[in-house]
């Protein structure tokens, strides 16, 4: 053989080698800088050629597993106490080493819009308070921060797509990340005192049906609904191309104005209104991955005709589902009670906020109340650090176990006193109206006519009556898409808007 030849096939060797092995490669969700959960199994996984042997060591920890027929493995390392940093390192046909890595808790932030502003605001249209002075400062290294791309998908995905993967918290990645869940972690971050990681997986203006899995919806027939409405949508697209154009006329002509563009209606081709498409693509890739909790602030985009009425049944389907997936028990799950907008004639802002109320029936939920801290004219309010703090209050109470107020005034029942009805609450210390009598309380017969009624503190109680009603069985608070509530307790967390019907729904 020539020497020509020789090299020739040796090269081609290696090139046959080279190919026939495969780089051990892990998930996004698995870099330098992240946060693994404290105190749980950590589960490290990815992909290799079948067969495989890979090797994991994480400080004093060490474990392995093989490629099975697909080149998928997963393994776990023993429960570790918060600390690092730490650097792991991965060994197959190749060598991954990771570093920067800290132990702490992991906290998994989701939405639409509202959860999904960044510190810096949404240029143009919403702006976060104090943005500036806040983005200054917001320099935590304890703090990690993950920001997951959109992304839409038919079928559960195993990997995401992100910019930058973990990073530290610092002006330049907080200003691009989730305010809520900013102001959250840094929250959760100066109380506990461990390291803090946070993942901002949100898109705005999506519904919960999106975020919630097809077999979380196909579990209860009563959601079928969720297909009806979406078929409502495609069927009323008609005259497609003339609407295009036409919305982008309106576009432009506002553009020249220096206004805002105007809001249009849903087209196809917008795959995150898709039952279960944002828990396919944003949700199911991180279900593998260790989490202390989830806090959430969604419902906007469910307060039309067509969905508010189902949303006491989809978001409680949508929790159980999750925590059914993540496969590690019942987490806490933190959420967001929608605030006061503005809204459309038709939109029933009150039904969402008494669906989010009732789902506090569900084990380990907690929710921020903010219908004080809203803004009418703009469905995303400026103060996103009271958001934040209330949530972290729940954290608090109900994942660490401090002794701390975090609700405000709950409604638990009703007891009938002659022509008046008593209202009880739960979280009643120091029950206070601020300006004056408490605001906004009506009340109805066995018809359900409510009318304005007046109202009158006892001690962690309330006493409604109306001349209109000689017999009152039902009462309600702020049933309003912006009302006028004033009821607080001594913690200065306000009320939470509520109906005392058995069934709320029309």
């Amino acid at each position: 053989m020539t020497l020509k030849l020789l090299l020739h096939s040796s090269a081609l060797c290696a090139v046959l080698v080279s190919a026939a092995h495969a780089e051990v490669r892990l998930p996004k969700v698995l870099g330098s800088h992240m946060v693994l959960q404290r105190e749980r199994p950590i589960h490290i996984w990815g992909w290799s050629d079948p067969g495989e042997k890979v090797s994991v060591t994480l400080g004093n920890a060490s474990s392995s597993a093989a490629g099975d027929r697909l080149g998928h493995w997963s393994l776990s390392l023993p429960p570790q106490p918060a600390g690092g940093p730490f650097q792991l390192t991965l060994q197959g046909a190749n060598r991954i080493v990771l570093g920067d890595i800290l132990i702490g808790d992991v906290w998994f932030a989701s939405g639409q819009s509202n959860m999904e502003m960044p510190l810096a605001g949404f240029p143009g249209s919403a702006v976060v308070k104090d943005a500036a002075q806040e983005i200054a400062r917001a320099n935590h290294p304890d703090v990690r921060l993950l920001l997951v791309k959109r992304k839409a998908s038919s079928f559960p995905l195993n990997d995401i797509e992100t910019e930058a993967g973990w990073t530290a918290c610092t002006p330049e990645s907080a200003a691009k990340f989730s305010a809520v869940a900013y102001f959250f972690g840094r929250g959760i971050s100066e109380q506990e005192h461990v390291p803090v990681g946070l993942i901002d997986s949100t898109w705005g203006g999506t519904p919960a049906e999106a975020w919630t899995s097809m077999n979380g919806i196909a579990a209860d027939p009563g959601l079928m609904p969720v297909f009806a409405a979406r078929a409502e949508m495609i069927d009323e697209q008609t005259n497609l191309e003339a609407a295009v154009a036409a919305e982008k006329r309106e576009d432009a002509e506002a553009h020249a104005r220096n206004q805002l563009p105007p809001k249009h209606t849903w087209h196809p081709g917008l795959d995150p209104w898709d039952p279960s498409w944002l828990y396919n693509g944003m949700v199911a890739p991180f279900t593998p991955y260790a989490i202390r909790g989830v806090i959430w602030y969604q419902g906007e985009s469910n307060a039309g005709p067509a969905r508010a009425s189902l949303y006491g049944k989809l978001f409680p389907a949508m929790i159980a589902d999750w925590r059914n997936h993540w496969g590690q028990g019942v987490f806490p799950l933190l959420f967001v009670q929608i605030a006061n907008f503005n809204a459309g004639p038709k939109d029933d802002w009150p039904l969402v906020r008494e669906a989010q109320r009732r789902t506090l029936s569900l084990s380990d939920t907690g929710m921020a109340v903010t219908i004080d801290v809203g803004d009418p004219d703009n469905v995303h309010p400026s103060d996103k650090q009271t958001v934040g703090a209330r949530l972290a209050l729940a954290a608090r109470a109900l994942s660490y176990r401090e002794n701390v107020e975090y609700s405000g005034p709950a409604f638990r029942e009703t007891s009938l006193e002659n022509s008046s009805i008593r209202v009880w609450f739960d979280h009643a210390s120091g029950l206070t109206a601020r300006g004056g009598a408490p605001e906004d309380f009506e009340v109805a017969a066995a018809d359900r006519r409510f009318v304005p009624a007046t109202a009158r503190i006892e001690g962690e109680s309330i006493l409604v009556a109306s001349p209109q009603v000689e017999h009152p069985e039902y009462v309600r608070y702020g049933w309003q898409n912006v009302p006028a509530v004033n009821l607080y307790n001594s913690a200065g967390l306000p009320a939470s808007p509520f109906t005392s019907e058995p069934s709320f729904v029309p």
